[in-house]
C-alpha cells in the first residue's frame, strides 16, 4: 500500500424489493467497478441482497435461499478481484433471523456480523464455516496497520480502524446532516475512518422513503459523500490514511480498544490480503494544514483571540508598566503590535504604555520604515526610533571586524544590538519585551541566538509563517480598524519577506529575500506539520507534498527544500531547548516545556539517506 493509503468504497446499489437476483447484479456490477477504482474496502446498505424493507416476507423460505444463492454467486465473483467486500443480507442462525453483514474477500467468505449480540458462534452459509459474531474484526496481512470491523450500533471502542456502517435509516428534513455528524463524531472518537452506507431509493416504499447516503469520514472529517436520490446505482470512493490514524491513537496514551472475537490462535482478527498496487492518490491534500477545514476568517479570529488572552494574562501577572515591541515594519511585528494593541484595549489599559520602537539597520528600506511608523501613528502607541548603525560599527571596531565584510557576524550584530536596545528599554520602563519570532522560524533555527530568539513573552511563537500572513491579512479587511491601519497592513503583506540585515541596492531595495535564502515557507510550513505532528517518512511527505503542490512545485523542489528543512530543524534544537515562553495556538508546539522534546546533538543522516533515495 502505498504510504498508508486505504481506499474505501461506498456502494449503493439500485435495489428491487425482494428481487435477490436483479439486486445481486447490481452488486456485483458495483464490486467490478470498484476493481477497476483499486478499491480496496467497500461496503454495501444494510440488507443489500433482499432489500430492508421486506418485512415479514423475511420469514419467507424462498426470500431466504435466494438471499443465500446470491450470497454464494457474488462470493464466487470476488475471486481474483481486490476489494474486501461486506454486504447486508438476512441469516437465519440459532431459530432466528438475523440483519447481518456479510464479509467476503477474494473468493473467500470470511465471518458474518448480526447486528445484535448474540452469542459468538460458527456457522454454515453459502457452503462454508465461518465465525458469527457482532464483534469480529478482520486484519489485513499485507498492510498491517489496516484492521476493520462493522458498526452496529454496539461495539464500544472499536480496536478497528476502518468502521463499515451498514444502514437503512429513512430520509427525513435534516437527516443528512445528522448523518454526517454522527460519521464525524464516531471516527474523531475512535480515531477511526468510518464509512456509512444507506439504502437508496429503490426501497422507497409505503410511507417511507430511503436516499442511498454515502459518507466516508477520517478523524472528524467528512472526505466523501454520495449524491442522495439517486436513480441508479452509484460509487463513491476516496483514500483514507490509516498510518495518521495509527500515528493518531499512539500519540493518545487514553485510547483503549475494545474486546473483539478474532476466531484466531494470536487474537489479531481474521486474516485478509491485499496485493501491492500503485495508483494516484484519490483525496485532497491541503497544502496549508495549520489552517483546518471552515472559513478562515473564525481560525484567524480563534487565533487572535488565544494570543491575546495569553498576552492579558502575562501582563497582569508580571505587573508590566509597559509593554515593549520592535517593529520592523513586517508581517510578524505587525502581528505582535496588533496583538498587544488588543490586549491593552481588553484590559481597558492606555496604548501608550505599549512602546514600540523602529531600529533601522545597513539593510533597513525606506518602506519598511515607512510602515512601520504608520502602524504605530495609527494604533495610537508610543513609538521611538533608535538607529543602530554606529553601534554595530563601534562593536565591529571593538571586535576587529571589517563591516565591508557581510556575513553571518555582521547580520547577527545588528539583531543583537536590537534585542539588547529592547531589554534595556523594559529594564528603563518597568516593561516586558513582547518576541516576534513565529514558529516556522523556531523550527528552521532562522533566528540570531541571543538576538531575536529572545524575548520575555513570545506571542507569535505557536504560529507558523503561512498563518501569520492569513491573519494579518483576515485583519487588513476587518472592520475594527481604519482605512489608513489597513492600508497599511495591505502593504506590509505586499512587501517580500526578508530580514533586512544586508546593505540596499542603489535603488533602495532591500538585497534579501527571506524565501529565496531558505525556501518558500508554504512548503517548511507543510514540512514542519508533518514532521512533528506525525513523524511521518521523508517519503510519504514527499508523496503528500506532491499532491498538495502538484501545480506549484516539481518533485526536484519538493525534495531539494525537504533536505533543507530537515538540516535546518535538526541543527536548531538547541535554540528551541531554550526557547521563551509563548501561547501554543495550534496542534504542533515546539516548545521545550509542553510540546517538543529532541536532543540537541541528534544526527538526521536517516532522513537524508531516505531523501537521496527519491
Amino acid at each position: 500500500m502505498q504510504h498508508g493509503f486505504v481506499r474505501i468504497g461506498v456502494g449503493i446499489p439500485r435495489v428491487t424489493i425482494a428481487d435477490c437476483e436483479k439486486n445481486l447484479a447490481e452488486v456485483k456490477a458495483l464490486v467490478t467497478q470498484a476493481d477497476t477504482a483499486g478499491v480496496d474496502v467497500l461496503v454495501f446498505p444494510e440488507l443489500t441482497i433482499t432489500g430492508s424493507t421486506c418485512g415479514d416476507l423475511f420469514y419467507q423460505s424462498t426470500l431466504l435461499t435466494a438471499a443465500e444463492i446470491a450470497l454464494a454467486d457474488l462470493i464466487t465473483h470476488t475471486a481474483g478481484l481486490r476489494p474486501f467486500v461486506a454486504v447486508g443480507l438476512p441469516v437465519v442462525a440459532d431459530a432466528k433471523v438475523w440483519t447481518c453483514a456479510a464479509v467476503i474477500s477474494d473468493g473467500q467468505l470470511l465471518g458474518v456480523v448480526p447486528n445484535e449480540q448474540p452469542s459468538a458462534i460458527d456457522i454454515t452459509l453459502a457452503g462454508e464455516t465461518v465465525p458469527f459474531s457482532p464483534m469480529l474484526r478482520f486484519a489485513c496481512q499485507t498492510v498491517p496497520a489496516l484492521t476493520i470491523g462493522i458498526d452496529n450500533g454496539d461495539v464500544g471502542e472499536p480496536g478497528a480502524i476502518v468502521m463499515l456502517h451498514l444502514a437503512a435509516d429513512p430520509a427525513q428534513i435534516g437527516s443528512a446532516q445528522a448523518r454526517k455528524n454522527m460519521a464525524a463524531q464516531r471516527s474523531a472518537h475512535w480515531t477511526a475512518a468510518y464509512a456509512y452506507a444507506g439504502v437508496g431509493i429503490g426501497e422507497s416504499t409505503t410511507d417511507a422513503v430511503y436516499a442511498g447516503h454515502g459518507l466516508i469520514a477520517e478523524h472528524g472529517h467528512i472526505l466523501s459523500e454520495t449524491e442522495r436520490f439517486g436513480v441508479n446505482s452509484r460509487l463513491s470512493y476516496c483514500d483514507i490514511d490509516v498510518e495518521l490514524l495509527q500515528k493518531e491513537r499512539l500519540r493518545h496514551s487514553s485510547y483503549t480498544p475494545g474486546p473483539t472475537y478474532a476466531y484466531t490462535s494470536d487474537g489479531g482478527g481474521i486474516p485478509f490480503n491485499l496485493p501491492p498496487i500503485t495508483r494516484p492518490l484519490v483525496r485532497m491534500v491541503d497544502p496549508a494544514p495549520f489552517l483546518p477545514p471552515g472559513p478562515v476568517g473564525e481560525h484567524c479570529r480563534e487565533a487572535f483571540a488565544i494570543q491575546t488572552a495569553a498576552l492579558i494574562q502575562r501582563l497582569e501577572v508580571s505587573k508590566s508598566k509597559t509593554a515593549v515591541l520592535g517593529v520592523s515594519g513586517g508581517l510578524d511585528s505587525a502581528l505582535a503590535l496588533l496583538v498587544t494593541a488588543n490586549a491593552y484595549d481588553a484590559m481597558g489599559r492606555d496604548k501608550s504604555d505599549i512602546l514600540a520602537v523602529t531600529m533601522p539597520g545597513f539593510g533597513t528600506t525606506d518602506r519598511t520604515r515607512t510602515n512601520a511608523k504608520s502602524l504605530m501613528t495609527q494604533l495610537g502607541v508610543t513609538q521611538r526610533e533608535i538607529p543602530i548603525k554606529a553601534a554595530c560599527l563601534q562593536h565591529f571596531e571593538a571586535i576587529g571586524h571589517d563591516p565591508t565584510i557581510h556575513d553571518v557576524t555582521y547580520e547577527n550584530a545588528q539583531a543583537r544590538e536590537r534585542t539588547q536596545i529592547l531589554m534595556d528599554l523594559a529594564n528603563q520602563t518597568g516593561g516586558l519585551v513582547i518576541g516576534s519570532g513565529n514558529l516556522s522560524e523556531l523550527a528552521l533555527g532562522f533566528t540570531t541566538y541571543g538576538g531575536d530568539h529572545l524575548s520575555m513573552y513570545a506571542v507569535n511563537i505557536g504560529i507558523p509563517k503561512t498563518l501569520v500572513r492569513k491573519m494579518v491579512a483576515w485583519l487588513a479587511i476587518s472592520d475594527r480598524y481604519p482605512s489608513a491601519l489597513r492600508d497599511t497592513l495591505q502593504d506590509i503583506l505586499e512587501t517580500p519577506v526578508s530580514p533586512e540585515l544586508l546593505p540596499i541596492s542603489d535603488a533602495g531595495i532591500s538585497q534579501q529575500e527571506t524565501e529565496s535564502l531558505i525556501g518558500p515557507y508554504a512548503l517548511h510550513d507543510f514540512f514542519l506539520y508533518y514532521v512533528v505532528r506525525y513523524g511521518f517518512s521523508p517519503a510519504k511527505i514527499v508523496y503528500l507534498a506532491e499532491a498538495a503542490f502538484s501545480d506549484v512545485y516539481s518533485r526536484a523542489h519538493i525534495v531539494n527544500w525537504l533536505e533543507v528543512f530537515y538540516r535546518r530543524f535538526f541543527a536548531g534544537q538547541f535554540k528551541r531547548s531554550c526557547s521563551p515562553d509563548g501561547p501554543q495556538v495550534g496542534s504542533v508546539s515546539l516548545s521545550p516545556r509542553n510540546g517538543w522534546h529532541m536532543p540537541s546533538d541528534a544526527a538526521c543522516t536517516a532522513w537524508l539517506r531516505e531523501l537521496t533515495d527519491l
